[in-house]
């Protein structure tokens, strides 16, 4: 994410005195102090209470979005103008829906005697998206032995705030919003400055015996033990101004909400039919096997369908959007589960590659998207984000990315029609971006209003000098070169499978000489490992830092300096018993609690496990993934987050968590199946038809690990790998199709 994007910093955390040109934002407490539950369905996204509601705490990111607009922004129940005694909160299992569990509090007559006792009426609120509707039923049971009746009142209102707004962001103008209360419905419109119009229209059934605007009430009356319900749906939509005459702006948005039953049984099916394809994973530890559900759930929840295929938005909530780098970094570590995310991804962020130089939008010909916004402010340039290309690493990332697919699937076709993506790909890395010809990759912001650091660490202040100063750009950083170097090799294979032999020698050739000038130039004997970056004097940056891994994640390192690497990585300073820190701890900028400068991130350690994994230090992927499995034991609905603080692990304690991180986060959910990969040594040569486990090794929480529905080209597996001590046996219990693929276990030790 970046400084623009990313989320509010928590209460009681100190900025650095250096003040950003960057959107700052602020924390509200409520964040910290009241758990939230996200739901998402397509573009359409909702951040809600633990009850529930909507808006009962102004200035959170509590609402109901859609493109990047809060089409709802309070939606909050009353049981006789009081609220209602929470049970219990719950996302189900596979994030279709909001479960919330409810009573009603005792109800006093004016003389004080109790008319209804608390606890008498059982209130069950059910919400799930589902074509950009949002659907709620509260189930209401009479528990008492008398008969009760009493009022359900809801507050509602629509602000139609910009995503950037809801974070903090203020606008000199805005544009108009129009209501109408009729029968049974409330509408809300919202004409933009973007010739835009943007609705939200409420219904209900049973019709509210009062409505007016912001305001419904509802009349019960329960025999014993009867039951009923209130339905609620709100549905978003987006039209042009061109399109909308006075009527229209009115109209109901789209095509009716279903019935709620019907269209509940269709967002279920949905999300089943998305995680089809993937293999799951399974083992003897419960808590592991909650955990691969519950990525599996976060992962797919969070992928949405476009005409390419499937593309995983980066987070919730403020995150919700086509990110290439999180986009690409996802469905590489998802890749030997599911390669069709790859495909997607690769697809769509061809389609939005850029052709043209464009800096307001840091875009030259041949780059990959960084992001991409709708909301008002994002058409309006009043932030810089419509189609953003402020990154310096999604570019080789992409063909790194490419070369992973065709190496998984042997899908030729496939890069044939990315060939020309991939080719302008590699020549923005020649050009654009070594626009000083020393052979590395440097990035510096085009205009003030972009990003002042492009790497995956892009906050202000996260590439230093040991000093603790600053760095000046062009900067160039230590795994922006592994991801070159990568891309290359990768660019080469497929070139070659394309019969275009020359164009593959020339990319294994540049590939060996960056190789070469990376050790001599990186390489800090004193730190014990690679610089952090280089700075616009070629300065490196002395600084430990956790970007070192991904130098063996990219296969850039020598053999003997990644063995130096991973001792640095794996030393107390930087290890901190939960997962590496993103900075060590002697670092002169080192905060635990800072975004990037000591946190640690899932997902980082992932990439650093399949370093590890490449180099043949299993077991010290083994250590990294057992330290993230026990993050996720202490986490609410064992979510992985997406960032926590880089306290020292201590007794009977858990991880210290980052009040604002984004959860659900695409990369944090895919990290588990990266880890396992790298732990198992999992390679699946497409060319080879073979199943390849190279040093496998399992970390001491697991004995028995299940993965079925592991495909390779025609062929389907289900494999048990156990572990006997320090030791593991690969057994095949079923294989479907192709007989001819091979599943092989390769010890070099």
């Amino acid at each position: 994410m970046h400084e623009q994007d990313l989320p509010p910093k928590p209460p009681g955390i100190a900025a650095p005195q250096e003040r950003s040109t960057d959107h700052a934002l602020d924390a509200h407490p409520s964040l910290v102090e009241r758990p939230l539950r996200t739901l998402k369905s397509g573009d359409v996204f909702a951040v809600l209470d633990n009850y529930g509601d909507i808006g009962i705490t102004p200035d959170t990111s509590e609402g109901l979005f859609s493109n990047d607009t809060r089409h709802l922004s309070r939606l909050q129940l009353f049981f006789e103008d009081t609220r209602p005694l929470i049970l219990g909160s719950v996302i189900q299992s596979d994030n279709t829906a909001l479960t919330v569990d409810l009573a009603n509090p005792e109800i006093t007559r004016e003389d004080g005697s109790t008319l209804i006792p608390r606890d008498a009426i059982a209130i069950e609120r059910t919400k799930f998206l589902w074509n950009s509707v949002c659907y709620e039923r509260v189930g209401l049971r009479n528990f008492d032995r008398v008969s009760h009746e009493f009022t359900l009142s809801l507050s509602f209102g629509a602000d139609f705030r910009d995503l950037f707004e809801v974070r903090g962001m203020k606008r000199a103008r805005r544009g108009e919003t129009e209501t109408h209360v009729s029968s049974g419905a409330a509408r809300f419109a919202y004409r933009g400055l973007d010739d835009r119009v943007r609705r939200t229209v409420l219904r209900f059934k049973p019709k509210p015996c009062q409505l007016r605007n912001g305001f419904a009430s509802f009349g019960f009356r329960l025999e014993p033990g009867e039951r009923t319900s209130l339905l609620v749906t709100v549905a978003c939509d987006l039209i042009d101004v061109s399109e909308c005459d006075d009527h229209l702006l009115m109209s109901a948005p789209g095509v009716p909400p279903k019935d709620f039953s019907r269209a509940y049984q269709d967002a279920r099916r949905g999300l089943r039919a998305l995680t089809a394809s993937i293999s799951k994973v399974g083992s003897s530890n419960t808590l592991f096997t909650d955990l691969m559900s519950r990525s599996t759930s976060d992962l797919y929840t969070l992928m949405t369908r476009g005409p390419d295929g499937l593309y995983p938005y980066a987070g919730i909530p403020w995150f919700s959007t086509m990110f290439g780098r999180d986009g690409i970094i996802t469905a590489m570590m998802l890749l030997w589960a599911d390669p069709a995310v790859a495909r997607g991804v690769l697809l769509q962020l061809a389609r939005t590659q850029a052709v043209a130089c464009d800096p307001v939008a840091d875009a030259q010909p041949g780059k990959i998207l960084h992001e991409c916004r709708s909301g008002e402010m994002a058409n309006l340039g009043e932030v810089p984000f419509g189609f953003y290309y402020g990154s310096v690493d999604a570019t080789p990332l992409f063909v790194m990315l490419a070369g992973q697919y065709f190496d998984r699937t042997g899908d030729l076709p496939m890069i044939e029609r990315l060939w020309g993506n991939i080719e302008a790909a590699l020549l923005w890395c020649e050009t654009f971006g070594d626009r000083d010809g020393d052979g590395f990759i440097e990035y510096y912001r085009e205009t003030e209003n972009g990003l002042a650091n492009q790497g995956w660490k892009d906050s202000h202040d996260s590439i230093s000098h040991a000093d603790g100063a600053l760095a000046r750009g062009p900067i160039a950083l230590v795994e922006v070169q592994a991801y070159v170097y990568a891309a290359k090799q990768a660019g080469a294979t497929m070139a070659r499978a394309l019969g275009l032999g020359a164009r593959a020698d020339n990319l294994t050739r540049q590939a060996s000489i960056l190789r070469e000038r990376f050790d001599r130039t990186f390489w800090c004997e004193e730190i014990g490992s690679y610089a952090l970056a280089l700075d616009g004097d070629k300065r490196p940056c002395l600084v430990r830092s956790s970007n070192a891994g991904h130098a063996l994640f990219g296969g850039i390192a020598c053999p003997e300096r990644a063995a130096r690497v991973a001792q640095t990585l794996m030393s107390e300073g930087s290890f901190s018993g939960w997962g590496i820190r993103t900075l060590n701890v002697g670092e002169v900028r080192y905060n635990p609690m800072s975004y990037h400068n000591g946190s640690v991130w899932p997902h980082d350690n992932a990439l650093i496990a399949l370093g590890f994994g490449r180099y043949g230090f299993q077991l010290e992927a083994a250590r990294l993934f057992e330290a993230i499995f026990n993050v996720a034991t202490h986490e609410d609905q064992q979510r992985l987050p997406e960032l926590f603080c880089g306290f020292l692990r201590k007794p009977r304690r858990g991880p210290t968590a980052y009040p604002v991180a984004c959860s659900p986060q695409a990369w944090a959910a895919a990290a588990p199946f990266a880890m396992l990969a790298a732990c198992l040594g999992l390679q699946l040569p497409a060319a080879a038809n073979e199943i390849k486990l190279v040093d496998p090794v399992l970390p001491s929480f697991l004995d028995d690990l299940i993965i079925r529905g592991l495909t390779l080209g025609a062929s389907q597996f289900d494999l048990r790998v156990h572990r006997h001590q320090s030791d593991v046996t690969i057994n095949v219990l079923k294989r479907w199709h192709d007989s001819n693929a091979q599943l092989t276990m390769i010890k070099t030790k």
